[in-house]
């Protein structure tokens, strides 16, 4: 389905999910299901916002991390530090042999 992004099938796997019998699994096919456009639409289109989360949680973990012992400047350097850091590193992966 995702390879493809072609939604015909969920439907038929939603079920085959449900009927596996694992408590974990028909709850999720469960919760899939409540909102089957919204999934539908998460497989057919090209966009994600996976970038946007990535950035969303590292300010998220700074926070903890710091506990309210700096303020917004030095929030915003280490979560710029971190940006740095992911494109680089990035950068040096794609450069690796396969």
């Amino acid at each position: 389905m995702l390879d493809n992004r072609d939604a015909t099938s969920l439907p038929e796997w939603l079920d085959d999910l449900a009927n596996t019998g694992l408590t974990p699994l028909t709850g999720l096919a469960r919760a899939l299901r409540e909102d089957r456009d919204a999934v539908a639409q998460g497989i057919t289109t090209p966009y994600n916002s996976g970038v946007n989360e990535g950035r969303i949680t590292d300010v998220k973990l700074q926070k903890r991390i710091m506990a309210g012992r700096a303020g917004v400047r030095l929030l915003r350097h280490r979560v710029v530090l971190i940006a740095h850091l992911r494109h680089r590193y990035a950068d040096q992966s794609s450069m690796r042999p396969r």
